[in-house]
């Protein structure tokens, strides 16, 4: 009887232990689950990071007008900016640390990527960002970091970049990669080139910390790989599925108030450049009047520094003015977007052979680009194939207004000004950050209102890292957090 007793207290000892056991697993968060493989974190990281930026930067770089508001991005009144992508990184450090856990060296590659990237968008935005400190909340419970320099910034993505190159393992598939399909060499490519297109972003600089910034893009562009071919392109392949179209795919953005700006659609009439049909729609007037499509004279953009009411009263109401193609926010999959494409590659190869930095023939990458970029539309945007045909792009680079003659800074002009052209709705704010670098191509804007440099630290740190952020102003622009106040990298 007694050993009865004996073997029953201990079947209920061992249920009551399990019971608990499965207590404490039923009260896990599934959502805050302790580990996960990278391959889940990757494919999160990449979906949300290659998507399109929106249209604020086509209104800051003269591609679109507002009609039924004033906009702030096109009158250049803009303020706070967002550390938005700090959430995005917080995911990226997940995934480094879960690759770290697994000893995958290509996770943690891509992680340092990703952490470059990341940082670079924050550092151009605003200046002076925290970096060393950054995302040190939950190991280190430092929620209030302080704030690294630009120039520091900048050193320390370059470097991480040089690290994520030396650490891929070619011949090891990468599980979970929705962009290149888990070829790690194309990752190494974009890796390569990404450093490349940050290095060509200081070309107002001789050097960031301890590195020099010509020899540094002369060592990884003589690494060799490189993106080298669309097939290369860091792009995200859309789907008709919920979750994965287009990123502008029925968005009211578009609405009956957005048009095409004169800045950007008068350069493309004096080239006679077919991006023209692809980007805009016919005015409604010559729509109604039954022009051909490659009829040049069929679109009219408003001027960027006008009063939006003014517009709307003559351009608008006479149907003189074109809206932007319609298959942008009708088609789910109607082009790839890409982060760094193989064109915009070739843009800053031919930008970095005109200034001497590497031993190239600036014409070769030049030509290479457009060609490039007509190719992709060929194949993305088919229903306007026959006007960017083989034959029309020869034609195109035969005008002289693409040779590349003349003085350095001419020269500069011209494949600014072609690298500008190919980015509506591929590069973000790639374009304007260019402009404010170089001064190409020449925009317009309402007196007074000259373009800013950056924006206004967010809200958000005012409220909770109110001391790091005013040493970081202070030490930057001696206190006044503006938007025309000018950054070390433009300095």
């Amino acid at each position: 009887m007694k050993k009865l007793v004996i073997y029953t207290l201990i079947i209920l000892l061992g249920f009551i232990t399990k019971s608990c056991q499965d207590l404490d697993e039923l009260n896990e968060n599934p959502n805050n689950v302790s580990q996960t493989h990278p391959q889940l974190l990757l494919t999160e990281i990449s979906a949300e990071a290659f998507q399109v930026a929106g249209t604020s930067p086509l209104y800051a770089s003269r591609m679109l007008i507002q009609t039924g508001e004033e906009n702030d991005y096109q009158y250049f009144k803009w303020g706070n900016g967002s550390f938005g992508e700090f959430n995005d990184l917080r995911q990226v450090t997940k995934m480094i640390e879960e690759a770290e856990r697994i000893s995958s060296p290509n996770y943690i590659a891509i992680g340092k990527f990703f952490r470059a990237y990341y940082f670079y968008q924050l550092s151009l935005r605003f200046g002076d960002i925290p970096y060393s400190e950054a995302l040190k909340g939950e190991s280190e419970d430092d929620f209030q970091p302080s704030y690294d320099s630009q120039e520091t910034v900048f050193e320390g993505i370059i470097t991480e970049l040089d690290e994520a190159a030396s650490m891929i393992e070619e011949d090891v598939a990468i599980e979970g990669d929705i962009i290149f399909n888990g070829d790690a060499r194309k990752w190494l490519k974009l890796i390569n080139a990404y450093e490349l297109k940050l290095l060509i972003s200081l070309s107002n600089k001789t050097t960031a910390g301890s590195i020099n910034i010509v020899s540094k893009f002369q060592e990884v562009y003589a690494r060799g790989m490189m993106i080298s071919s669309l097939e290369d392109n860091a792009q995200l392949v859309f789907q008709d599925q919920q979750d994965s179209r287009y990123t502008e795919f029925n968005s009211s953005s578009y609405g009956s108030s957005m048009y095409m700006s004169a800045t950007y659609i008068d350069l493309l009439k004096q080239l006679k450049d077919p991006h023209l049909f692809i980007v805009a729609e016919q005015t409604s007037s010559a729509a109604s009047q039954g022009l051909d499509i490659n009829n040049f004279d069929s679109y009219n953009g408003g001027s960027p520094s006008e009063n939006y009411s003014v517009i709307n009263e003559t351009l608008v109401a006479s149907g003189n003015i074109s809206k932007v193609n319609a298959r942008y926010y009708t088609d789910p999959t109607t082009e790839p977007h890409n982060i760094l494409s193989y064109w915009e590659v070739e843009f800053i190869l031919a930008e970095a052979s005109l200034r001497g930095w590497i031993n190239d023939q600036p014409a070769t990458h030049f030509e290479n680009a457009i060609r490039a970029n007509f190719e992709f539309y060929r194949s993305n945007a088919s229903a306007y194939s026959e006007y960017l045909s083989v034959e029309e792009v020869e034609e195109y680079l035969g005008q002289a207004a693409l040779g590349l003659e003349g003085t350095e800074e001419e020269q500069l002009e011209t494949i600014i000004t072609q690298k500008y052209i190919a980015t509506f709705l591929q590069a973000g704010w790639s374009q304007y950050y260019d402009y404010l670098r170089t001064g190409y191509p020449e925009f317009d804007y309402p007196t007074g209102q000259t373009p800013p440099y950056r924006f206004v630290y967010p809200v958000e740190e005012y409220n909770n890292n109110t001391k790091n952020l005013e040493a970081a102003i202070n030490a930057q622009f001696g206190g006044n957090d503006g938007i025309r106040q000018l950054p070390w990298w433009l300095d």
